[in-house]
């Protein structure tokens, strides 16, 4: 099973959203990362047919998808940054009505409700209206209307928006438990999505794919570029001034901070091993989601 991206690209007046995109998919979990504005949401949109290239197309299994149709959008899951639905619908009609509209049998439909919203932990609120659920518990239906009718190809766009941590770790181990057979594509900005979930990697940064392989080798393109050092406040506005910093948090010492820097930044300061969120911030400039304390 493989989906091709191929040299997909498309302009919005003089901006280029996404430039010449070329990739190859296969089953596992990929982490789309990139800050918000990189072309993310403007690829996932052409990858599921809802959106025309200028140039360039998207293949599944060979065939273009425009040419697949109706069989295509079958082994499609895809939940938007903003997914529509009807506020006076229970979550019980809601479900039934995708399920409908994706052409699942009845049956089926009742059968692989129960067992998404089992997944979801949403069981006790099938009968409530989707007005009255918290914005955490409509973000999981949306991903139960993702994942309805068992997809091969499955597309979230900022799925953990609004996800408490236990909801957060709840959708990992979810996505974990599904990504044997089927290609996952986890498009977001936040770092830890992607480090806890992904197995596969696309960066991307002005609608350009800047990395493709795994988390660990692009955390590696920061090696020896990440320091810890202990300052004052007044060094540390001045360190923050000249250097990138990826984390910032008090000790009894003073401010320990993470600086991404080709050479040593400060006296003392120590050489420390990489992770991902440094490679992202030293390549996209972009602070991913809110894991630094200050």
């Amino acid at each position: 099973m493989e989906l091709a991206l191929n040299t997909l690209t498309k302009t919005y007046g003089r901006k280029k959203a996404v430039q010449s995109v070329t990739a190859s998919l296969t089953p596992g979990v990929y982490g789309l990362l990139g800050p918000n504005g990189a072309g993310k949401t403007t690829l996932l949109n052409m990858m599921c047919g809802l959106l025309s290239p200028d140039s360039g197309s998207v293949s599944f299994d060979g065939k273009d998808i425009v040419q697949f149709g109706e069989q295509y959008r079958s082994a499609l899951g895809f939940l938007p940054q903003s997914f529509g639905y009807y506020r006076d619908y229970t979550v019980r009609r809601f479900l039934a009505y995708i399920a409908y509209l994706k052409g699942i049998e009845k049956r089926a439909a009742e059968t692989r409700t129960m067992a998404v919203l089992e997944k979801l932990s949403l069981s006790d609120a099938i009968d409530s209206k989707l007005s009255r659920l918290s914005g955490g518990m409509r973000q999981r239906v949306g991903i139960a209307q993702a994942i309805l009718n068992e997809p091969e190809i499955l597309i979230l766009d900022e799925p953990t928006v609004g996800l408490d941590p236990e909801e957060r770790i709840r959708f990992r181990n979810l996505i974990a438990g599904m990504a044997q057979d089927k290609i996952i594509i986890l498009s977001t900005h936040i770092v830890s999505d992607v480090a806890h979930t992904a197995n596969k990697l696309l960066v991307m940064n002005e609608g350009s794919i800047i990395y493709r392989g795994s988390p660990a080798g692009f955390a590696e393109k920061a090696a020896g570029k990440v320091w810890e050092v202990i300052a004052d406040s007044a060094q540390a506005e001045q360190l923050a001034l000249r250097h990138k910093v990826s984390k910032l948090f008090h000790t009894s010492q003073g401010l320990s901070l993470r600086l991404l820097s080709d050479n040593c930044p400060f006296e003392g300061a120590r050489a420390v091993s990489p992770d991902l969120e440094d490679a992202y911030l030293l390549y996209t400039g972009q602070k991913g989601g809110a894991e630094h304390e200050v």
